[in-house]
């Protein structure tokens, strides 16, 4: 089990770094619009976001 979280954090890093390495003023000006988003907003966001990677989790397997 560690193994997989292992490449799965491996994995969601490198997916993370795609849009830096591609166009770094794209993504210096993504980071200052989220500055302008609220915190509740932010956590919807959020938990929108675990929830689909966990139903997308569910489905695959």
């Amino acid at each position: 089990m560690w193994h997989e979280l292992a490449i799965a954090f491996c994995l969601m890093l490198v997916i993370e770094g795609i849009l830096p390495f591609i166009d770094p003023k794209r993504w210096r000006r993504m980071l200052m619009m989220m500055d302008q988003v609220d915190d509740t907003s932010m956590r919807l966001i959020g938990l929108a976001s675990m929830l689909t990677g966990m139903i997308l989790l569910l489905i695959i397997n």
